[in-house]
């Protein structure tokens, strides 16, 4: 599936502020640059790095009035999203170093205080996909998708107390649950084809038989489409934009539209 993303984002500071942004998406396996356009208005010097996660970051400083972000890719994406019912888990004693912190409590995660309730949930299935399939089906079915009962503070344990969240909500409990079974788990945030509205979302992977395996609690099916800008820990690794000063968004639109390949 060919996917065309744009983000634009008005931005007002009183004052210059610093910031990071997280914006562009990488190719990788599951996904293939083949144009971009990134303008900053106006333009100021600007710094890429790359964090932990492998994510492209951009540092700049927001100048006094502010700026205007935007952002446009043309990506190659998966049309499905891979499915493996039978995966077996990664032993522990075999994952791979960089999956290591996947398996750590985060800020929004207290997988320490999950792990009955996650045993509960996978009662019965074999270990490993199925087990991280039965928690994604296990939240899809008893949380309510609901927009103002959660706000940037709350974690995976209110979002149970609430019983209702968002896709970020969504994903935190599904990281907390699949880390509390020793199954590496981390947060994705990017741009899903036909989500209504539209916006940025969240979704979680787990990493299973040698590789991650994306799962999103806010759909019925698997569904393909998707474009990642980025992994971390949880929403505090994500952020689209970190500001370290007064700043406010006016304004943000985002769009995402299939397009035809070329004619071989």
């Amino acid at each position: 599936m060919r996917l065309r993303a744009s983000h634009f984002l008005r931005l007002r500071a009183d004052q210059p502020c610093p910031v990071v942004a997280m914006l562009r998406p990488r190719s990788g396996a599951a996904q293939w640059m083949v144009s971009e356009r990134y303008e900053l208005q106006p333009w100021v010097p600007t710094v890429e790095y790359t964090d932990p996660s492998g994510n492209l970051c951009q540092r700049f400083t927001v100048p006094e009035g502010g700026m205007r972000i935007e952002v446009e890719v043309l990506m190659e994406t998966e049309d499905v999203l891979a499915v493996t019912p039978q995966a077996p888990p990664t032993p522990v004693a075999q994952l791979p170093e960089h999956t290591l912190m996947y398996l750590l409590q985060s800020r929004y995660c207290s997988a320490d205080r999950m792990g009955e309730q996650a045993q509960r949930i996978v009662e019965g299935l074999q270990p490993g996909y199925a087990q991280v399939e039965g928690i994604r089906r296990w939240i899809h079915e008893n949380l309510r998708y609901e927009y103002g009962v959660s706000d940037a503070t709350t974690d995976a344990l209110q979002t149970l107390q609430h019983g209702a969240g968002v896709c970020r909500d969504f994903a935190h409990v599904g990281i907390a649950l699949t880390r509390a079974l020793q199954i590496p788990a981390r947060q994705v945030v990017g741009y899903l084809h036909g989500l209504e509205p539209m916006d940025m979302h969240a979704w979680f992977e787990a990493f299973l038989d040698g590789r991650w395996y994306a799962f999103d609690a806010t759909q019925a099916e698997p569904r393909g489409g998707r474009i990642v800008v980025a992994y971390g820990r949880d929403a505090a690794d994500v952020a689209f934009i970190s500001n370290y000063g007064p700043l406010e968004v006016q304004e943000m639109q985002v769009r995402v539209t299939e397009e035809p390949r070329p004619l071989a």
